[in-house]
């Protein structure tokens, strides 16, 4: 399986080496690095791995955090190929070239591209600023397949893309469409095995890109969803 490690490391020379012989060591595959972020003399990298499902991750827990000055801030699965060049114009093309489709699209294809479990559109009430008790009943517009049934959403807002994590250790990347209260929320869940990292800014930044390009392209269609459908008269 493929699992995505996230560390964040000194930035000197000589320990992204040491952090790619220890995953090695321990029995991890390394398929891709990026670089979330560097800053600070620190850096944030996420590795993807092709692991085993017999080794234990314990194994590669212990080792990574023998490195003087590494921190592990999350392993969890990743569903899909790694990231490559040119995957979000490829499904901006894919939204583009079939509109009817494209919101179900994008919602489909966000979780791979961001190592994540599932995504929905939601559609918050236009009455969301006057609730005192935060936004609750949003409307579902599309769910992606592993989504749970019925998603249990953070309090969603259509102001801003920004990241949160709720109680149960649930990561969330929240972008607003900006029209008609519609929202995308993608998901990263806990377990009891793997404990996945919160989604960094870059990737918000990536997930927010992506719905303003997709409600560009989609326009009034947007408006569309979640509202009630027309039936016909007698």
């Amino acid at each position: 399986m493929l699992l995505r490690v996230r560390v964040t490391l000194p930035d000197r020379p000589g320990t992204l080496g040491q952090v790619a012989r220890t995953l090695g060591v321990s029995g991890a595959d390394i398929v891709q690095v990026v670089v979330l972020e560097r800053l600070g003399g620190r850096a944030v990298d996420d590795f993807t791995v092709v692991w085993t499902g017999a080794a234990r991750v314990e194994r590669l827990l212990a080792g990574l955090a023998a490195i003087p000055g590494v921190r592990v801030d999350g392993v969890w699965r990743a569903i899909g190929a790694p990231t490559t060049t040119g995957q979000d114009a490829e499904l901006l093309a894919q939204v583009a070239a079939n509109p009817a489709d494209g919101l179900a699209t994008l919602v489909d294809a966000v979780p791979g591209l961001l190592a994540a479990d599932w995504a929905v559109a939601a559609v918050v009430p236009v009455d969301w600023a006057s609730r005192s008790g935060g936004v609750g009943g949003a409307a579902i517009g599309h769910a992606s397949w592993r989504a749970p049934v019925p998603p249990q959403l953070p309090e969603v807002t259509p102001l801003r893309g920004r990241s949160m994590t709720t109680p149960d250790g649930t990561h969330h990347a929240i972008a607003p469409f900006g029209r008609a209260g519609l929202v995308l929320v993608v998901a990263r869940e806990h377990s009891e095995t793997l404990s996945a990292a919160a989604f960094h800014s870059t990737e918000v930044d990536r997930l927010t890109q992506l719905v303003r390009a997709s409600a560009v392209i989609l326009g009034d269609r947007l408006d569309l969803v979640g509202a009630p459908p027309v039936v016909a008269g007698p």
